[in-house]
């Protein structure tokens, strides 16, 4: 009986740490208010304006890489409201295209839609950051599944947009996405 409970002890306090890991010390840990005051300031109508070119790559489950993209990236605003065209090509030769309709409020905030995406998705600009969280439906020939995306975009001081986002399904990673988004030379 002893073993049992010292087993339960050990296995909750394990439990703990990996709560407060994932809550504090991780990627989805992060806030926007982390990045108050550092510079560059982030300017959705200014960094994601005019032709961006998107350059990627994205990780499965086991941490491995399993495809590799370019996008192009146009966005068009009218003051705080946007659309970015998003058109995908990824390494084995697929396609894929994404419109976003952003929403931008004089505080930050953000809401954004587009038609893979359940509901709207939301987030904040601070700083040099971007946050936002939204679900996503992946394509039918991806497993049509629906996973939540935590996604972080970062301002660096020569204009490259760093951005990574993780997909969970159930609280699971499922994906990552590291990608950079820099201003179309050629446009």
């Amino acid at each position: 009986m002893e073993v049992f409970v010292y087993l339960s002890v050990i296995f909750g306090l394990v439990l703990v740490v990996l709560a407060i890991r994932a809550r504090f010390l991780s990627f989805r840990g992060q806030s926007p208010g982390e990045y108050l005051g550092l510079g560059p300031e982030f300017d959705l109508t200014r960094h994601l304006g005019g032709r961006n070119v998107c350059e990627g790559v994205i990780f499965g489950p086991t941490g491995r890489m399993t495809s590799r993209f370019r996008a192009v990236m146009t966005g068009r605003w009218t003051g705080n409201d946007g659309t970015v065209d998003v058109e995908f090509r990824y390494d084995g030769g697929g396609t894929q295209s994404r419109v976003w309709h952003l929403s931008v409020s004089e505080a930050g905030r953000i809401t954004a839609e587009a038609d893979d995406i359940v509901g709207r998705g939301r987030g904040q600009v601070t700083g040099p950051t971007v946050q936002m969280a939204y679900a996503i439906v992946l394509p039918e020939d991806a497993g049509g599944y629906t996973l939540s995306v935590t996604d972080w975009m970062y301002l660096t001081e020569g204009g490259t947009i760093l951005n990574r986002s993780q997909f969970r399904k159930g609280g699971v990673l499922m994906a990552e996405l590291v990608a950079t988004i820099r201003k179309d030379a050629e446009a």
